[in-house]
């Protein structure tokens, strides 16, 4: 079973690397209006040789096109990938950071790690229990005030205990 889930991961026709460039496309193109190569550089922090390559893949898959001004622009299918992407990160963001007390910045790293791993049903369903967590229904309150209220602090003493036996 191991073997399959794994093999599976890495028949995702997208690397976490080229959603990445499609959200830095996204980005650029909120931010300033087009997008070039040496601009996703720049973005990314990488080479424009590099950008260019992962363009050309982008390309033929159908997820970036080019405008009439010849600037890069992304599909509907490239738009689908960018927001299933952020809407994931946001998800698992509020809930490492709301339901399970995380910091701001380590959650943000977590969900950018996974962001890109989960399948589309478990981000409906994740989207769908913080829904429900963090709405006004009075167990729902009352769930999360228990949680916030348990020794946190005590669980994360014994962890880091059993770990270093």
């Amino acid at each position: 079973m191991f073997e399959e889930v794994w093999r599976a991961y890495e028949e995702n026709e997208l690397s976490h690397s080229a959603a990445h460039h499609l959200m830095a496309i996204h980005s650029l193109r909120k931010e300033t209006g087009y997008a070039r190569v040496s601009d996703i550089a720049k973005h990314l922090n990488i080479t424009k040789g590099s950008v260019s390559t992962a363009m050309k893949l982008l390309k033929e898959r159908g997820y970036v096109g080019e405008d009439h001004n010849r600037f890069l622009e992304l599909t509907e299918k490239g738009i689908k990938v960018v927001t299933d992407t952020e809407s994931t990160r946001l998800v698992m963001q509020r809930f490492l950071v709301e339901a399970l007390g995380m910091d701001e910045d380590d959650a943000m790293i977590d969900a950018c790690k996974v962001e890109h791993l989960i399948s589309s049903e478990t981000r409906s369903r994740l989207k769908w229990f913080l829904n429900e967590l963090f709405s006004d229904k009075k167990c729902a309150r009352c769930f999360m005030q228990d949680l916030k209220s348990s020794d946190r602090e005590k669980f994360n003493n014994e962890q880091e205990a059993m770990e270093a036996n």
